[in-house]
């Protein structure tokens, strides 16, 4: 595929708003993840961005307030990526920027703060409850839009924890049919009643902060989160150069016992950039905390690149924030590519004996040039992207 470039980043998460103190908390080996104390929610540990309450929207999108897009709010706020899409709007045109945003809860908890005060009698919810541009799946790239000042093509990809890593690869066909020259992609997931209760019915709540590829991991911290990449054509840079995807259907939340449609994605990614396995240099782990998904994860990397390539998951700084890790994991593979280091796992006490990749515990200085990031969601859906340096 022909490279496109991140000519813009931004990310604001439970470890840092903006590429400054993202970087400082990966460095410093700093987890954002902390007691969870969320709407009367004790269980486990959470990945909470601070100040989302405090963040109102501007009077004339006041109408899309919500955590979830407060919080996209805070992201298109910060590393200058509002002024970077100010300057594409003017060279493209606005109607020529699309936007691919990805969620899987879009603000849902505007509805679950609604059903709390639902008229007894009738139990209709109050007159003020807006659902079409809080809850409703496509509220998230409406109010992006919105807040840029594009009028290009608008979609939400909502395809569980893989939803932003995939509005890459719909970016990239939106762009080679030519129905736009540049995109706006990324996503907002934020933290809520639903996704809290719903994990810890499924028993994979870990009480302790996550700890992907231990052996004694119990389970997910669920984070939040927000982030978002212009994409262009041209540009210098960090860019997209491979990207695939795949659905095995396995189960609707266990992966697939040999990993099938992990490998699928991976080997689909590397062949789209031309690339073999030994020409990445890191690959960022989907790497959960949950015995099932990482041990899956462990067979897909010994398949597809052996026992050498380094590996490890980030969602010990930032919990796992479901449909925006996608683009959180590009994020931080751009801050690897750009200052050259790898992320070594964190909160590990002592990897899995069975797992036979090559999975870093401790952060390591070394020239990266390419880097590989896999998101799976539940549903068997799978996503792998690779960005490089200077493409």
């Amino acid at each position: 595929m022909r490279p496109l470039f991140l000519t813009a980043m931004t990310l604001v998460s439970a470890i840092g708003r903006g590429a400054v103190e993202t970087l400082a908390a990966l460095h410093d080996r700093r987890s954002g993840l902390r007691p969870c104390d969320f709407q009367g929610i004790t269980t486990g540990f959470v990945g909470r961005v601070p100040g989302v309450e405090a963040h109102a929207l501007s009077p004339v999108l006041a109408r899309f307030q919500c955590r979830n897009n407060q919080l996209a709010d805070l992201a298109l706020c910060t590393d200058g990526f509002t002024a970077a899409v100010e300057r594409a709007r003017e060279r493209y045109g606005a109607s020529r920027i699309a936007v691919v945003a990805g969620s899987s809860t879009s603000g849902i908890l505007s509805t679950e703060q609604a059903y709390r005060v639902r008229d007894p009698r009738t139990g209709l919810l109050p007159d003020s409850f807006d659902y079409d541009h809080t809850h409703e799946m496509f509220s998230l790239a409406r109010f992006v839009r919105a807040a840029l000042g594009l009028r290009g093509p608008a979609m939400t990809i909502s395809t569980a924890c893989a939803s932003s890593a995939q509005t890459f690869i719909d970016a990239r066909h939106l762009m080679e049919a030519g129905l736009c020259d540049a995109a706006v992609v990324g996503g907002a997931d934020s933290l809520c009643g639903m996704t809290l209760r719903g994990f810890g019915s499924l028993e994979l709540i870990s009480p302790v902060p996550c700890a992907p590829c231990d052996a004694a991991r119990a389970g997910i911290s669920i984070g939040e989160a927000a982030g978002f990449a212009l994409l262009e054509r041209d540009g210098a840079g960090t860019a997209l150069v491979g990207c695939g995807a795949s659905s095995d259907g396995y189960h609707m939340s266990a992966p697939h016992p040999e990993a099938a449609g992990a490998v699928a994605a991976m080997r689909a990614a590397l062949a789209s950039a031309g690339l073999s396995a030994a020409d990445i240099d890191y690959v960022n782990l989907h790497g959960t905390g949950t015995r099932a998904n990482d041990a899956a994860e462990d067979r897909a990397m010994l398949a597809v690149f052996g026992a050498d390539t380094a590996c490890s998951s980030t969602k010990g700084w930032t919990g796992h924030p479901l449909g925006a890790s996608g683009i959180v994991q590009a994020a931080i593979a751009n801050l690897s590519l750009r200052h050259g280091f790898v992320p070594g796992g964190l909160n590990v006490t002592t990897l899995d004996p069975t797992f036979g990749a090559n999975v870093v515990l401790d952060n390591i200085d070394a020239a990266v040039r390419r880097v590989m990031t896999n998101a799976f969601g539940f549903g068997g859906i799978n996503c792998s992207l690779v960005f490089a340096a200077g493409a």
